[in-house]
């Protein structure tokens, strides 16, 4: 077999196999879709509560007993509800929410939750399309707001539980003294680009004595932090503030400044970081959270990395340029950048904390 034959029947076996990956590719994103329907109509929690049939179903949600009928079917036949098939009529067929499909689902303190990767996909990602197209021609980018309440819910709802019951552990274990800091009486924390104040709340719970103020630039966010500080009644040790840190006054106030899988959104990370210097006591530290992508480049990827760039081509790229002149990060923000990131904002001092997170690391920046 010459050369020319065997090319064209790699050529072949790509084809086939990229048109299978993508086929694949494009039942998940409908699946996605369609399990985004369960998760707004209420119908997971429904069926939580207990089993049902179509017609219980749309009673107690609200919708159309047709389409629950379909939407069921739908979910069984992609696996995620068990069915009774005893019955031959479609209408007595009882569809049941396995329980661990319910924590996967609807228990946003799972290590397993999964609700945030179909808000922000689907609800967040989806509606700014038209404006993707337009900003890749142009060179522009796609303001934050730009990406809808589903957006913040998913990016807020996303790393709730490595908040809640991993950071804390880490603070232990691989941060000890920043762990004996923090549980100081009238220690200060201030968390910066809190976004809906999830990393601010889940500080606060673990450290009683700590008061912590959330700084984001976005004001929809802040609002939705301010109402819930207000519903935990924690608004006097607990404050949000709607202000861009870079333009802040050097206060040397706080023990610990932490930016939490944000800084590679930023359009200018090093005047952040320099604003977050200037908030810093002396002695102080920074802690930073970033996404946990390989050293170098390398195609293909594993499908980590293929996610992060997935977000970043859709999300975080568009928001960094946004605002000119724009540094133009992206998701993809690898160790030796967040390096020279922190050097430039004149902290010599830059420790990866390896806290063996499939997603996530740590940086621990020191202005001394």
């Amino acid at each position: 077999m010459n050369g020319r034959n065997t090319s064209a029947l790699g050529d072949a076996a790509r084809a086939q196999a990229l048109s299978a990956r993508l086929f694949a590719a494009s039942l998940g994103a409908g699946e996605l879709m369609t399990v985004y329907l369960g998760m707004k109509l209420g119908l997971y929690a429904a069926l939580r509560d207990a089993p049902a049939r179509a017609g219980e179903l749309a009673e107690r949600t609200g919708i159309a007993a047709r389409y629950a009928r379909e939407w069921l079917e739908q979910q069984a036949a992609a696996g995620f509800l068990d069915v009774d098939t005893e019955g031959e009529e479609e209408a007595q067929r009882r569809y049941t929410l396995p329980s661990g499909h319910a924590e996967a689902l609807l228990d946003d303190t799972s290590p397993f939750a999964v609700a945030p990767l179909t808000l922000m996909p689907v609800g967040g990602m989806g509606p700014v399309l038209p404006r993707l197209l337009d900003a890749y021609r142009s060179g522009e980018g796609v303001p934050y707001a730009d990406y809808s309440a589903d957006f913040r819910g998913g990016q807020s709802g996303l790393n709730t539980h490595v908040f809640r019951t991993q950071l804390p552990g880490w603070l232990r274990r691989a941060l000890p003294g920043l762990h004996a800091v923090l549980g100081r009486e009238g220690a200060r924390l201030a968390d910066v680009a809190c976004g809906t104040g999830t990393s601010s709340f889940a500080l606060a719970d673990t450290y009683p004595a700590l008061r912590v103020c959330g700084f984001d630039v976005d004001e929809p966010s802040i609002a939705v932090a301010r109402a819930e500080a207000v519903r935990r009644g924690v608004g006097e040790r607990v404050r949000f503030h709607a202000v861009d840190v870079a333009a802040v006054p050097d206060e040397h106030a706080y023990d610990v400044v932490t930016v939490f899988d944000a800084l590679h959104d930023m359009p200018d990370p090093v005047a952040v970081l320099r604003g977050c210097r200037g908030l810093l006591a002396p002695g102080g530290t920074l802690l930073l959270m970033e996404p946990r992508v390989r050293e170098t480049f390398q195609a293909p990827a594993d499908e980590i990395e293929r996610f992060f760039y997935t977000v970043s081509v859709l999300h975080c790229l568009p928001v960094g340029l946004s605002t000119t002149p724009s540094a133009g990060t992206g998701t993809v923000i690898r160790p030796a950048l967040v390096r020279e990131y922190a050097t430039e904002a004149g902290f010599p001092t830059v420790e990866v904390v390896d806290v063996a997170h499939r997603f996530h690391r740590l940086y621990r920046l020191s202005a001394s």
